[in-house]
């Protein structure tokens, strides 16, 4: 019987394969999706596997980190539908009597390594202290309202093991030092980065996953998160920021959260 980490990759494979029979056995039939450039629902969702499936050029699908929290699986993928150039994503699948019932997202083009050679997906793949889940969770939740959504940002350094810190960011150095360098940059830009409100945190072991709503350069945006936790204090992150869909161009009515 399959895992629902499984069950997870499979659907996402469907995009490479076409098998709308396959993806059909692996959703309800009221599928919710809030990827908002796409329809809700199976059959939805079974037509953009047909479309792909039918595409000259074959879509990929990569799956770098997979991890689960209760009725949700969250993977860190990378795609490349039909040959529009490769995208890294975060999706969250949420189950119900076996089936996938809900969809969750962010997607961003590939881009070059970062100030410290680092990639969108480079680095650990794997969760480990899975009995440090919920103390993680909590240090993620507070670190998100303390530094993220700027309540008590002299806490800051308490976060991090000095300068120890690896970014993934695409535009964002090493270290606490290169955090700031890039905030501050940013600030003379005149380009804010803010965060809300914090609509999910998913974690296993080490690894937690953040869904958070603000805006970034005034634009409604949704920022997923990865960090990874490391005796007690954030040690590296990967992250995937979306522009919000205004709702005259939305597939579907569920809202992106």
């Amino acid at each position: 019987m399959s895992t629902n980490i499984e069950k997870a990759k499979e659907l996402i494979g469907c995009f490479a394969s076409g098998d709308t029979a396959k993806a059909k056995s692996l959703l309800k039939d009221d599928y919710i999706q809030h990827d908002l450039a796409y329809g809700t629902g199976a059959e939805a969702f079974c037509g953009s596997v047909a479309y792909l499936g039918a595409a000259p050029i074959k879509t990929t699908v990569r799956t770098v980190r997979a991890f689960e929290d209760g009725d949700k699986v969250f993977l860190h993928n990378v795609y490349n539908f039909a040959g529009a150039g490769e995208q890294v994503a975060f999706d969250i699948f949420r189950f119900e009597d076996g089936l996938i019932a809900e969809h969750w997202d962010n997607l961003a083009d590939k881009a070059a390594s970062n100030p410290s050679g680092r990639t969108q997906t480079d680095g650990p793949t794997e969760a480990t202290d899975a009995d440090k889940t919920e103390i993680n969770r909590k240090l993620v939740a507070d670190f998100l309202v303390d530094v993220m959504q700027g309540k008590r940002p002299e806490k800051t350094p308490g976060y991090f093991d000095g300068d120890k810190y690896i970014q993934h960011n695409t535009g964002i150095a090493d270290g606490l030092s290169g955090l700031g360098a890039a905030l501050e940059a940013l600030g003379k830009a005149g380009v804010a980065m803010i965060y809300d409100k914090t609509h999910m945190i998913l974690a296993q072991g080490d690894m937690v996953l953040a869904v958070s709503e603000g805006s970034f350069g005034g634009k409604p945006t949704s920022y997923y998160d990865l960090w990874r936790v490391e005796n007690g204090k954030i040690a590296e992150h990967w992250d995937v920021m979306e522009t919000i869909a205004d709702e005259s161009d939305r597939k579907n009515a569920n809202g992106k959260f």
